[in-house]
């Protein structure tokens, strides 16, 4: 009996870390490079655990632990950019993509900190007046999105967070994988980009998209976290 339960421990643990992912790379120009080059490496790069505390520092960018260094890659504004998932976004949940420009124009000595970031890019989810709830971005490898081409040059962070939801229906249960890719906007416009928010700070936890049972009874609708997109 006790040979079964820790068999069934142990299957357990395994499952719940098979379940947790990383965001790792860049995909420019198609191509992906490789893990923790150009992200700054995230305090899970091995636990792969996310980060709940939507008002803890490691909410901006999960390195406090690692204090990272990473390298900054040339991205032509208005072309693709991509985040790849080292195993796929395993959790139903939502996606929000943000950047923030470096004042300083050294990406590399940014911490993100102020009301600097704006939102590029979201998957939310499909509702259909609550018969029905899917998630498109669940079980991508990886996340896309257009550089605005009217965003400036310079150099930026670029913070992907994938909200799982599973487990969201109390207080701090929604979990947050998320990472920051460091990169060089190359051909910029002059737009301004918008509304900016602090991270942390743009969430209270509170948000309707954040705290919600998304398993009974079904939701209506939903509405995503966080301010709306800037386009350019």
């Amino acid at each position: 009996m006790k040979s079964f339960a820790s068999l069934a421990s142990l299957l357990l643990v395994a499952g719940s870390a098979a379940a947790h992912y990383t965001f790792p790379n860049l995909i420019v120009g198609g191509t992906k490079t490789a893990d923790w080059v150009n992200v700054r490496q995230t305090n899970n790069f091995n636990s792969q655990a996310p980060v709940t505390d939507v008002t803890s520092a490691d909410f901006r960018c999960y390195d406090s632990a690692t204090n990272p260094t990473a390298q900054t890659i040339a991205v032509a504004a208005g072309s693709t950019l991509g985040v790849g998932c080292d195993q796929g976004i395993y959790h139903p949940g939502v996606v929000n993509v943000y950047m923030a420009k470096a004042p300083s124009g050294n990406v590399s000595t940014f911490d993100g900190s102020g009301a600097v970031w704006f939102k590029v890019y979201q998957i939310s989810a499909v509702t259909d007046g609550g018969t029905s709830i899917s998630w498109p971005a669940q079980n991508l490898d990886s996340v896309s999105f257009t550089v605005p081409k009217n965003l400036p040059t310079g150099q930026y962070l670029v913070r992907l967070e994938a909200i799982a939801l599973h487990v969201a229906s109390t207080f701090g249960g929604a979990q947050f994988y998320l990472s920051c890719g460091q990169v060089s906007i190359t051909g910029g416009g002059s737009g301004t980009p918008g509304p900016l928010v602090s991270i942390p700070g743009v969430y209270t936890g509170n948000e309707p998209g954040i705290l919600i049972n998304i398993n009974y009874p079904i939701p209506a609708n939903y509405t995503q976290p966080g301010p709306a997109v800037w386009s350019g």
